[in-house]
This record gives C-alpha cells, sequence and structure tokens, in this order.
C-alpha cells in the first residue's frame, strides 16, 4: 500500500511480524502525513521489532570485529620515513604481570603504616585489581575521584569517594554542576600543582595509588576519623613515590623476574626486526641500571645493549625534555658515575640522566625521522611532539581487554539498539502533540538507563578508558593530541612491514556529510538499513496497519 510497506515486504519480514507477540498488526511506515500515533513501537516491543527489521546487523558487524593487535593512527605517518626508533622501558619494552601492582600497593600501604603512623588496620586491605582505570582524576580537596570527559564534565555515576560512588545529586552540589573549570583541572603533566586541586592518573604504575587512596578515604570514612584529604594524598603519594625511589619495587622485581615481567619473547622479536633492516635505536628510561639490565637480560639476553645506539637511563622525564641543565653522565657497568665530560654518545656505553637538547646536538636525530614509544602520554610523549617535531606512538596495554569487549555480541547489541534510540529521538523530538512527546520521553528514560550498561560492561566503577558514555574522555583527547598512532603493545610492528602508512580514518566533523568513500564497507553498509528506518521518519508519519498476512 505504501513503498515503505513494500520494502519491509521485499526484505522478507512478513513472516516475522506475523508472528512476533502473536500480533496481527504489524508496522508500516505510511505515506498517510495525517497520522500521527508513533506508540506503535512502545506497544510491539521497539528492541525486538528493531531487530526483526534489521537481522543481519549483528552477524555482519561481528564478522568485522576488530583486531586487538591492530595499530591505530591519530596523524597519517609512514614507517618509510622512519630512521630512528627510541623506547622507554617500563609497559613499552617491558610489560609487568598483575603481581606488580599487589606488590606497590603492599608496601605503599605497609610504609603509611610503619613511617607516616597510619593507622594499623589498614593491613586488612588488599589490591582491587578491577578498581581503577587509567585516566582518572583525583579531587585533593575533596578526596573523590572520577572520570571527567574531553569537555571538562564529570562522568556522573563514575564519581567515588573511598570505595563507594557518590550520588549524584552530591556531585552536583559540590561542583555546582558538572562542569570542572580549566583552572581547577590538572597542569599540563597532570598533576595538582600551581593552585589546580586535581591531579589525574595517566601512568600504568598509579592503579595501585588510585586504590590505595580510595581504601584509605575507605577506613577513615568507616571509622568515622576526622582527616585532612590534602594531607592524606600527599602521604600516599610520599608512599608510592618511595616504593620507587628506594629502591624497594626493584629490589623484588630483580629477584624473582619471571613472576612480574611477561611479553618478553614479543619485544623481542621487533628489536632484532629492526635491527636487520638497519634501524637505530636508543632507549631513554626513568628506571636506575640494574633494573633495567636485569629485565632486558631476561627479554633480549645479555648482549642486549648491542640492539641499541644510545642507552639513558634514570632520565627524570618529563624534566629530561625541557630542562637544559643537566649534562650526561657516564655510568659503569657496576653502577659507578664518571665525572669525565660527554662528547659523544658511544653504542655499548650507559648514559645517566642528561636532556633532550645535548642528546640531539650529540646524535642530530631531529625531526620526523625519529619515532619513540612510550606508555605515558604525558611524561614521554607531549614534549616530543608539541616541542620536537618527533613522531611518537602511545602503548596502550588496556586496549586488548576493550576491543575483546567490543567484539562481543552483547556489546554489539547494546550500542547498535542505544544508537538507534538516540536517532529516534532525535528525528521524533520534532513533534510536539501529547502522544508523541509520551513515546519520546519513554524512549528518553529507556536511553537513560541503557548508559550506565555501556559503562559497566568494560569496568564497574568507571567504564572504559576512552569514553564517558557518548564522548570521549580527557584520557583519550590528550591520546589523540600527543601520539601519532596508538597500539596494546609494541609487538603490534610485528604485523607491518616497515614501509606501511598508517592512515587515521576519515571521520566526518558534525557539519560534514557522512557519506565518506570507506562507506562501502559491509559494515556501513548494513549501518544504512538504519540510517533508511530513521530517515523514513523524518519524511513520513508513523502508523498502525491491521492486516493478516
Amino acid at each position: 500500500c505504501c513503498s515503505a510497506l513494500q520494502y519491509i515486504r521485499g526484505r522478507g519480514i512478513r513472516g516475522r511480524l506475523s508472528t512476533e507477540n502473536n500480533m496481527k498488526s504489524c508496522i508500516i511506515l505510511c505515506n498517510n502525513k495525517s497520522c500521527n500515533h508513533p506508540q506503535w513501537l512502545l506497544r510491539m516491543g521497539k528492541k525486538r521489532i528493531f531487530v526483526s527489521l534489521f537481522p543481519d546487523l549483528t552477524p555482519v558487524i561481528s564478522t568485522n570485529s576488530v583486531n586487538p593487535d591492530t595499530i591505530f593512527a591519530n596523524n597519517e605517518m609512514s614507517l618509510r620515513d622512519i630512521e630512528i626508533y627510541g623506547f622507554d622501558y617500563d609497559y613499552t619494552l617491558a610489560f609487568y604481570s598483575s603481581h606488580l601492582h599487589t606488590l606497590i600497593f603492599n608496601i605503599a600501604r605497609d610504609i603509611l603504616i610503619s613511617n607516616h603512623r597510619y593507622p594499623e588496620g589498614l593491613r586488612k586491605y588488599e589490591y582491587i585489581p578491577n578498581f581503577a582505570v587509567r585516566g582518572l582524576h583525583y579531587d585533593v580537596q575533596k578526596a573523590l575521584l572520577m572520570k571527567i570527559d574531553a569537555f571538562h564534565y564529570i562522568q556522573l555515576g563514575t564519581v567515588y569517594r573511598g570505595l563507594h560512588p557518590v550520588p549524584d545529586e552530591e556531585v552536583i552540589a559540590m561542583y555546582e554542576g558538572c562542569h570542572v573549570p580549566l583552572e581547577n583541572m590538572s597542569d599540563f603533566y597532570g598533576k595538582s600543582s600551581h593552585g589546580h586541586t586535581m591531579k589525574q592518573f595517566m601512568d600504568i604504575f598509579s592503579l595501585p595509588e588510585m586504590t590505595l587512596l580510595s581504601c584509605v578515604n575507605d577506613f577513615f570514612m568507616r571509622h568515622n576519623i576526622d582527616y585532612e584529604p590534602v594531607h592524606l594524598y600527599k602521604d600516599v603519594k610520599e608512599a608510592i613515590r618511595d616504593v620507587h625511589v628506594k629502591g624497594i619495587m626493584y629490589r623484588a622485581v630483580e629477584a624473582d623476574i619471571e613472576k612480574y615481567i611477561c611479553y618478553g619473547e614479543q619485544s623481542h622479536a621487533v628489536l632484532k626486526k629492526l635491527s636487520e633492516h638497519g634501524k637505530k635505536m636508543f632507549l631513554i628510561t626513568n628506571s636506575p641500571f640494574d633494573f633495567v639490565d636485569r629485565g632486558m637480560s631476561y627479554i633480549v639476553g645479555k648482549d642486549w645493549r648491542d640492539l641499541f645506539d644510545v642507552v639513558i637511563v634514570q632520565a627524570d622525564k618529563p624534566s629530561f625534555f625541557n630542562d637544559r641543565r643537566k649534562p650526561f653522565r657516564r655510568v659503569t657497568d657496576k653502577g659507578a658515575l664518571l665525572w669525565d665530560r660527554i662528547h659523544r654518545l658511544e653504542k655499548g656505553q650507559i648514559y645517566k640522566q642528561g636532556n633532550l637538547y645535548e642528546f640531539l646536538r650529540l646524535t642530530g636525530w631531529r625531526g620526523s625521522k625519529v619515532l619513540y614509544f612510550g606508555d605515558h602520554i604525558y611524561s614521554d610523549l607531549a614534549d616530543l611532539t608539541l616541542k620536537h617535531g618527533w613522531r611518537t606512538g602511545a602503548i596502550i596495554p588496556e586496549l586488548r581487554k576493550e576491543i575483546k569487549i567490543m567484539n562481543t555480541e552483547q556489546y554489539v547489541h547494546m550500542m547498535t539498539w542505544l544508537q538507534a534510540l538516540t536517532g529516534l529521538i532525535e528525528q521524533m523530538q520534532v513533534h510536539r502533540d501529547s502522544a508523541s512527546q509520551a513515546v519520546v520521553e519513554e524512549w528518553i528514560r529507556e536511553r537513560e538507563a541503557m548508559r550506565p550498561q555501556t559503562k559497566d560492561i568494560f569496568n564497574a566503577q568507571f567504564g572504559s578508558l576512552f569514553r564517558t558514555y557518548h564522548n570521549p574522555t580527557y584520557f583519550s583527547r590528550r591520546l589523540s593530541r600527543f601520539a601519532d598512532i596508538y597500539m596494546a603493545s609494541i609487538s603490534c610492528l610485528l604485523n607491518y612491514d616497515l614501509q606501511h602508512t598508517f592512515f587515521p580514518r576519515r571521520t566526518p566533523l558534525q557539519h560534514e556529510s557522512p557519506f565518506w568513500p570507506e562507506q562501502s564497507h559491509p559494515v556501513r553498509g548494513t549501518m544504512d538499513l538504519v540510517l533508511f528506518f530513521l530517515s523514513q521518519m523524518t519524511h513520513y508519519r508513523m502508523g498502525i496497519l491491521t492486516m493478516s498476512f
């Protein structure tokens, strides 16, 4: 009776609709513009009807799932142009097991008790592996841990005081809304300094620090102990620092290297591949030589230094990239510091501290022929891309877990329907009659009810590292600005030849037409069915036709 009904018949949906809930009614997209009854979608079960209309949507998306070993591009970059490869050590060449976070948490907790006179009852708290995610902000004065999006808005439902969520109404009252002003945000490197009240945790090593902060807060609240949040933050920060600076963590890892380091053979394969292709390589790390030597000997072998043209330890990044005052100092194999002036950086030697300006002068390795990999968006990558023009690669181990979740049928179903609901609301909100508005309000409530599910599927407390519901996270925006490419691990390089060019996906801006060549992809083709479904609502009013098939 109309082109839309003919389309539905052509899709072979007659039988499915006739048996849906044993109903005799079916949907048509009616040309009759006087129809004003969108309630059909509520009465017939919106989600099931949508899936009935587009039964092939999920299978097609599932068969085109994302490979977790892919290298993703924020900025076009060709490996053909890269002559020199640089690496951080921790969580770049050396990947650690979950035992390391437990170790850091336990040592720092005990330091609080023994050195800072914190209550003995804290020993009952153990590390919670899946509590926090990287990139969270901590309000030092209010003792609140939270996730903030790229536009400085707090994601409600992700604000925690101790180990418990803070009600949305309380968060809105404390911040007079959800927006955090720029002057209150963390500084350029994520630190709470110079009047900034927020600290952003960008390091993978910061996961036990966030958990310890939350546990101590929880203890004080449970026992009604009055405390100063600023003092607590500083004490925990100092305890975590002592774990690293005093060498406690380093000695523990060196004593049981197999327990703490994993993925070693993959990093070795990458270094070997680059060496065989004649690429120059260097290492710049904040870790001490003995620790790096023990780890690299385990990962690569005793001759690991033969692969690197320059090795710099205890570099003190990010100061290394900005402070011109610190000269390089040579370190012997036994860790002794030599006093001679450094006129060149020699292969096989170990150097301590120094600065990037002296590094550039001594090596001549400048500009876009250099690609440096690191896991810390600020300390490893920001200055290199903004001030020195190096190409940068971010190592994001969390990518593997998140991509695997996104590839599940549960996630695909959830996001497909959430996007469809959003489109329905956008298209139907123009209809101001009471019946239409009632349906739109119902869709809005369902959409709001679904959004927490898209958070919880990644992490029950804070959700995805990369999204706050619809918007990118603050972490995600920084990642896209400071990293040319990003990947789950350095081993992803093994999937590409050294002539490969990485292209960022051409995503339409909000004011641009969404019709790009990549939409010919099978997934895009299937999504056109969704676009058809939504577009019909713009051109036709919805009605109900009762008929028997």
